[in-house]
């Protein structure tokens, strides 16, 4: 699989990563032994860069990935995100003992003496109009307890602002053919400053692996479910902030699009990776054979004039109105 680098860390890593949340919580139940197999998975495939969070599962994801790479040849670069697990999720919660705090379960969890990125993990806009937590991440490299650190964002601007100081590292953003705009300025702006970018939430919740119609229907702990307005955490994370039917509508009309021999999640997975300030992309998967198909992407060739043309006709009929002024 092809390697880019992930911004100025000196570190390569396959252009197909792997998200982990759905192994950890908030997809409905997924055992133990099906997370540590798709984990698995990825990594027998070659995956070298594995995303979580300290709240997937309450620390879950993190252990299943410990668990796996203490067993395997591999040594992925593992990122893992801190910040949501305040008991009030607020700008001044992130204080250095906070974040330290979180830093040291998490490097528990892991079996780890250092973290190998660290990411702020969707905190409200105003942290990044606090240079104290800067400070606080930079203390703790210095620490030895981080190699390095970043950001997960919720929107755009905040991607450009926390891209203003200058050791931030990575970015972690969601960018589909269903969220477009962070390929107006800010990819550009990475690029231009060396910028690690993650892409999550690249299949929409499903949406864009053509995995679902009309009939489906989710658990009750599957934020497909429950967030479906927004109740829980940012709409924008489920179904990319798409109305149901409107995303399936969407589908239909991308479908002309997908080359016979590909998979909708291929597609998507290619289009992501035409855009050559990626980094990385990080689908989730707890089905082995779809973690195979998303690393099959690395080799498949770029989207032709005509097919890019599709996905623009359907962004701009279908879904720039409900998302495109909100991420």
């Amino acid at each position: 699989m092809d390697t880019r680098p992930l911004g100025t860390t000196g570190h390569e890593v396959t252009e197909i990563g792997m998200g982990t949340w759905n192994v950890g919580s908030d997809w409905g139940d997924v055992s133990p032994a099906e997370g540590r197999d798709a984990i698995r998975a990825a990594l027998d495939a070659g995956v070298t860069f594995l995303d979580t969070a300290d709240v997937y599962g309450g620390g879950q994801s993190e252990e299943l990935i410990a668990d796996v790479v203490a067993e395997h040849e591999a040594s992925p670069i593992i990122a893992t995100k801190a910040g949501r697990g305040l008991e009030q999720h607020t700008a001044g919660g992130y204080t250095r003992e906070n974040i330290e705090r979180f830093i040291d379960d998490s490097r528990a969890r892991l079996g780890v003496d250092a973290l190998d990125l660290l990411q702020l993990h969707c905190p409200p806009t105003d942290v990044y109009y606090r240079p104290e937590v800067i400070e606080a991440l930079e203390s703790l490299v210095a620490a030895g307890k981080i190699d390095a650190y970043g950001a997960s964002v919720a929107r755009v601007e905040e991607g450009l602002k926390a891209i203003e100081y200058p050791g931030l590292e990575t970015v972690q953003i969601i960018f589909n053919p269903f969220r477009q705009r962070p390929a107006e300025l800010f990819l550009e702006e990475a690029a231009r400053r060396d910028i690690g970018v993650i892409v999550r939430v690249p299949l929409a919740s499903g949406l864009l692996a053509d995995a679902l119609d009309s009939e489906s229907t989710f658990p009750e702990n599957d934020h497909r479910n429950y967030n479906r307005e927004g109740d829980a955490f940012d709409v924008g994370e489920t179904f990319a902030g798409v109305p149901f039917e409107r995303g399936l509508e969407a589908v239909d009309a991308l479908r002309p699009a997908v080359p016979d021999d590909w998979t909708m999640a291929q597609f998507t997975l290619r289009w992501i990776l035409d855009h050559d300030a990626v980094s990385t992309v990080i689908p989730g998967s707890t089905n082995p054979a779809h973690v195979r198909q998303n690393v099959e992407v690395s080799s498949l060739s770029s989207l032709n004039s005509t097919q890019r043309q599709i996905v623009d006709d359907v962004y701009e009929g279908h879904i720039r109105d409900e998302v495109h002024h909100r991420w």
